[in-house]
């Protein structure tokens, strides 16, 4: 028993398993530490991945929500450019023109038809153009002061050239945007035809008339089309004033102004490669853009949300002219079309099926009142000049109609009752568009 009790000598093979007890055991410790520091590492990430997928899944519905409140519908508007033949100066074109762009612009038509009521005008914008006087091309003048003013104000130096047309346009000068008039992107196609149209993009500053444009809605091709550039027409004389009132619509954005989708051109300036061009939105730093594009063109930009104060430039990326309808529910300025006749306004619709839903306006129409208006998607209201659609009618040969009437869905008097003997086409416009604009809403939403 006492030698049960007897603590056992350590021999020096004992001491060296204590110190090997002890370094495995440091071991242990250590591995056990590396352990519990890999497990809070992989916690760590899991909650780092269901944050982004919260984070992702609420942008996922407020890009929902987003979508949800996009107008769907487009609305059309189509005039005789002869309507400036009334005016008495040229002050008063310029004005009379601005009427008709703040009127369009407060109800949301998103595309501006100007036809030839007398069949005047060649067909296509080829040629040789010196200016418009007081009694000439007013269809085309009419086009280029619509285009000045749709054009946001930090745009219109680098797309518009001097011209006497804008003399009285205000402190800065322009020329005409060409109109496009097809949907292919190669440049050598860029033709004025029926097929669908893409939106404006650089104007045409003298010599041929060119047609050149970006992609809308309605098209397959890229919202950064190739264009040709042109050399510069003689200036005009200049307005120390103006005498158009702005837009001031959703797309024309002040410099410190926050907005997710902004109006740029593309600037002349070199960029490593794999790297996008860069774009002139009106802000104090440039916007670097997904995509490689030709100097000159006009984009539509979408900021990204989140923007590091430290970086040189903003990031964002080109997207269509039309997201920030569809998507945004913004409405983001119009597009304008040249007709050579009332035919041309129905037939060349840039709209792969054309208008579902045409309305005529006219003193001898039904009332407005009793309207019923369809689902549609693609609306066209048309005006007629001072001597109403039968003029336009009588002057187009492509129709075979005695009435007016039988060419629309719908003809309609807007103003029934009313106290002169004529209205006029920019006093039509605001009364038509503010009678139709409920039913408009109402029907344009109903079809999915």
């Amino acid at each position: 028993m006492a030698e049960r009790g007897r603590k056992r000598p350590c021999g020096p093979g004992d001491h060296g398993q204590r110190v090997e007890w002890r370094k495995w055991k440091q071991q242990k410790k250590e591995e056990k530490k590396k352990w519990k520091d890999l497990k809070l590492t992989k916690k760590l990430e899991r909650q780092r991945v269901q944050e982004e997928e919260a984070k992702r899944q609420q942008e996922e519905e407020a890009a929902a929500q987003r979508e949800d409140q996009g107008r769907p519908y487009t609305l059309s508007v189509a005039l005789p450019g002869s309507i400036l033949d009334n005016a008495q100066s040229p002050e008063l074109r310029t004005y009379l023109a601005g009427q008709i762009a703040r009127a369009c612009a407060i109800f949301c038509v998103e595309e501006i038809v100007v036809f030839d009521e007398e069949g005047q005008d060649a067909k296509t914008v080829e040629g040789e153009f010196r200016g418009v006087g007081k009694k000439g091309q007013a269809c085309v003048q009419l086009a280029r002061i619509l285009q000045y003013l749709e054009c946001p104000q930090y745009l219109r130096k680098a797309f518009f050239p001097k011209h006497q047309d804008l003399q009285f346009a205000g402190k800065a000068w322009g020329g005409l945007t060409p109109i496009f008039h097809g949907s292919s992107p190669d440049p050598e196609k860029l033709l004025y035809s029926g097929e669908n149209r893409p939106r404006q993009s650089r104007p045409v500053s003298g010599g041929k008339q060119q047609v050149c444009g970006r992609a809308g809605p309605w098209t397959r091709v890229p919202c950064y089309t190739p264009m040709r550039f042109c050399t510069s027409q003689t200036p005009g004389p200049s307005s120390p004033t103006g005498l158009l009132n702005p837009l001031d619509s959703p797309h024309h954005v002040r410099q410190e102004e926050e907005s997710e989708f902004r109006e740029g051109v593309v600037v002349d300036r070199p960029t490593r490669p794999g790297r996008g061009s860069f774009v002139n939105c009106g802000m104090k730093k440039e916007v670097q853009i997904d995509k490689n594009l030709e100097p000159g063109l006009r984009v539509t930009v979408r900021l990204n949300q989140e923007q590091l104060p430290e970086c040189k430039t903003y990031r964002g990326k080109v997207v269509s002219s039309q997201d920030p309808r569809t998507k945004a529910g913004l409405y983001w300025g119009y597009t304008v079309r040249l007709a050579s006749c009332l035919s041309a306004v129905f037939a060349e619709a840039p709209f792969q099926d054309g208008y579902d839903l045409t309305i005529g306006t006219s003193e001898r129409g039904s009332d407005v009142a009793s309207a019923q208006l369809p689902s549609f998607r693609h609306a066209l209201v048309v005006f007629g000049g001072l001597q109403g659609l039968e003029a336009g009618v009588d002057a187009d040969p492509n129709l075979e109609v005695a009435e007016p009437s039988v060419l629309f869905d719908l003809y309609l008097n807007t103003c029934p009752g009313q106290g002169s003997r004529t209205i006029r086409t920019e006093e039509a416009i605001l009364i038509s568009l503010a009678a139709l604009q409920p039913s408009l809403t109402q029907a344009g939403a109903q079809r999915s």
